[in-house]
């Protein structure tokens, strides 16, 4: 199956995705051998990436959302029952509450994910609309181009920023990322 195909029919718009939580990893060793097409979130500490999940899923509470940066502290895997495929939440990158070693063994863990992986169909770049790009963010998506892994990118608090931003934020990332699909406006409110 087109591996660009599953990556855009996970980002399409459904009512539920009947998403279900199938295994957290919190060490390399941990990382579970699952055969499903994977899609993984990746974006900085408080983007959005939780709420993307609960979106998706059509409920909250499946993933838990905190206002402190750096809730997520493992790979969690959910399972799209409908889609036949996994969203992967990454720890989030930046800012966040805890040790140098704590945010170390998280980049250790994400990597190890991200290079044995076989099933690794595409990664979400999540990136909040409102800042023009940062540096933390263009180096993620630089990294995963070097590795030939498809890049989406999500622009998340859209509803937080004028219309005109908001192109300005999608023309910005298409022409740094250029990602496998136009980059794709989120709102968790809206």
């Amino acid at each position: 199956m087109d591996s660009h195909k599953n990556a855009m029919d996970t980002l399409q718009p459904r009512t539920e995705l009947d998403l279900t939580l199938v295994t957290t990893a919190y060490l390399p060793n941990q990382l579970p051998t699952l055969s499903l097409p994977q899609i993984a979130l990746a974006g900085r500490s408080n983007v959005g990436k939780s709420t993307l999940v609960n979106c998706l899923a059509g409920r909250k509470g499946l993933a838990k959302i905190s206002a402190t940066p750096g809730k997520t502290r493992s790979l969690n895997f959910y399972q799209s029952l409908a889609g036949g495929y996994c969203l992967v939440d990454l720890p989030g990158y930046g800012y966040a509450r805890c040790s140098k070693a704590e945010r170390e063994k998280w980049g250790q863990l994400i990597e190890a994910y991200l290079k044995t992986t076989d099933q690794l169909r595409a990664v979400t770049a999540l990136l909040d609309c409102r800042l023009p790009p940062q540096l933390l963010d263009r180096e993620l998506v630089d990294w995963l181009r070097a590795r030939r892994i498809p890049v989406l990118v999500v622009l998340t608090k859209a509803d937080k920023c004028a219309q005109r931003d908001r192109e300005a934020r999608k023309k910005e990332w298409r022409e740094l990322a250029h990602p496998a699909f136009p980059p794709i406006l989120f709102s968790g409110k809206t």
